[in-house]
């Protein structure tokens, strides 16, 4: 089964011979990409406007690259504005310079290159990259990561006939500096368009067919929310979907109707063509919010010319319908993942917890203006990256750790607005509460890790609330669902020396200061732990003209 417009990335043929160097040297192969980013007019849900293209495609291409593979990217910003990019779900291990956000490089520059390099290291499954600088996130930049087991591991499941993509979000069809100027004003920007699938929406999604199947053929589906607000639910009209993977962890394989895909998360389905030979609707539609939005792309079965059905599935109601569809989510503990033994070798469960992080969500104003944080803090970018400022020992008048405490304050007094870094323990095991006073849905990420989503509930969490969760199969992932008024907990091992952001998926929350940083340092100092900063690291802020700290011991 072929996209009617193929889109997967390509090595750059130029330096093929540097990745036959790699392989005679004994590492892992390596992919090149070259990326110019510029802008470009589409028009989407009728509305012609401005957008951000990777060689001049929308989304951008794909990465297709198998676990530990060393990925080479070298973006060209020919943009006016400083640029960024995230690789959303990549761990990064001992890497946090490569992940690509204001905390952690100099943004490049325009009229400039920098070359990013790093690993899936010890990873599988489906992910996405997307340019991370104020709101440029909404004008799109964004593409498909995909990262498959090396040939000897085992996937438990037979190779599809093919392995496709499907990005799907909320499309605002107003110019991403215009709504960060709204968010700056004090303003929003109000509720989404429309939806596109795969960069299209409305009539242009229908037409031609997006995909072609073979009928008797089973096709694996690998979609993402690289939306900004909503969250979606996806399905595909008269056809089951088996859930098999999400954010790179194999699931108990259960058979679905519709999933619901909160923003930035990702999951992959095995979906059988196994029916009348026709055209059937491929549908993402809004949920939570009353001014509902949809989108239907066309899977047509090879040599039909049967229209499909105008049946489309409603999208299920309410809140109680998705989170127990959360619920039903389970890690397959018998099926490796990047290595060959078990993923429920792990038994994470049995680990004493040595630190509870109770994260509220705050909202408050600052002259009038909204803002938003975790626990009375609301972060804001300094001009120094925060992880250069530590490397170079100049965090004197850039930042002060902790200065948010690890429970919410009593009183719920006014924001204080400053670069919020908090540090933990090397390998020390962590509960993290995450509460969500709001009416509205949040979704939180962590960089640099897989997380353990061992419960969640309504109202605000208590000790007590340790007695429901899940510590046998909970999803091992990288992003999580806070619903209104309720609470999700997470557990994980701070074992990746770093610099690591926390972060509200939804972006309007994450530009007014719903984010913070971990500082994870080993005592060590030992390049077993972490990466020196890498020779083309661009400086800016009070580490420009500095001499490079000594380097961290040999591993």
């Amino acid at each position: 089964m072929q996209p009617e417009s193929e889109r997967r990335a390509r090595p750059v043929k130029q330096r093929e011979g540097v990745a036959l160097a790699g392989v005679v040297r004994g590492e892992d192969p390596y992919l090149f990409f070259e990326w110019k980013v510029t802008y470009g007019t589409k028009t989407l849900l009728d509305v012609p406007q401005k957008v951000i293209l990777i060689n001049g495609e929308f989304p951008g291409p794909r990465i297709n690259c198998s676990s530990n593979n060393n990925i080479v990217v070298n973006v060209f910003n020919e943009l006016d504005e400083p640029l960024l990019f995230t690789w959303n779900g990549m761990q990064h291990r001992k890497n946090s310079w490569q992940d690509g956000l204001a905390g952690t490089q100099c943004p490049i520059a325009p009229g400039t290159n920098f070359t990013y390099k790093w690993q899936p290291k010890d990873q599988i499954g489906s992910f996405f990259y997307f340019p991370s600088i104020g709101m440029q996130r909404a004008a799109g930049g964004y593409g498909a990561i995909s990262v498959v087991s090396r040939l000897l591991i085992p996937v438990p499941f037979d190779p599809p006939a093919d392995d496709l993509e499907v990005l799907i979000g909320d499309w605002y069809t107003k110019d991403h500096a215009a709504m960060a100027k709204l968010l700056d004003a004090g303003k929003n920007f109000g509720r989404p368009a429309g939806v596109l699938i795969n960069g299209k929406g409305g009539k242009d999604a229908a037409d031609p067919p997006m995909f072609t199947v073979e009928a008797g053929k089973t096709y694996r589906f690998r979609v993402c929310n690289v939306g900004i607000k909503t969250s979606l639910n996806f399905r595909i009209q008269g056809h089951d979907m088996k859930l098999v993977e999400m954010e790179g962890s194999h699931t108990l394989q259960d058979m679905y109707d519709s999933l619901d895909v909160h923003v930035g998360h990702c999951f992959s389905v095995l979906v059988d063509a196994d029916q009348k030979p026709g055209d059937y609707y491929m549908v993402a539609s809004t949920r939570f919010i009353h001014d509902a939005k949809s989108v239907s792309a066309v899977i047509r079965y090879a040599g039909s010319n049967t229209p499909p059905s105008p049946n489309v599935p409603e999208p299920p109601a309410g809140w109680a319908w998705s989170i127990n569809q959360w619920r039903s989510f389970r890690w397959n503990l018998t099926a490796s993942a990047a290595r060959p033994n078990p993923q429920g070798s792990y038994h994470y469960g049995q680990i004493n917890i040595t630190r509870t992080i109770k994260l509220l969500i705050s909202r408050g104003h600052i002259d009038g203006k909204l803002r938003y944080g975790f626990n009375g803090v609301s972060h804001v970018d300094a001009d120094t990256p925060l992880k250069l400022a530590e490397y170079f020992n100049v965090t004197d008048g850039v930042f002060k750790y902790n200065q948010m405490s690890d429970v919410p304050p009593a009183v719920n007094g006014p924001l204080h607005v400053l670069p919020n870094v908090i540090t933990t323990e090397f390998r020390t095991f962590i509960e993290v509460i995450f509460e969500n006073p709001e009416k509205s849905m949040d979704s939180v990420h962590l960089d640099g890790y897989a997380f353990f989503a061992v419960g969640m509930g309504p109202g605000k969490w208590s000790p007590e609330e340790r007695k429901t969760y899940n510590l046998l199969d909970a999803v091992s992932r990288h992003s999580i669902q806070v619903y209104p008024r309720s609470w999700t907990a997470i557990m994980l091992t701070f074992d990746n020396a770093g610099m690591w952001n926390v972060r509200s998926n939804i972006w309007e929350r994450h530009y007014l200061g719903e984010q913070l940083y971990i500082s994870v340092v080993s005592p060590a100092r030992s390049l077993r732990d972490e990466y020196n900063m890498p020779e083309n690291g661009l400086r800016c802020g009070k580490v420009v003209g500095l001499p490079l700290p000594p380097s961290y011991l040999p591993a």
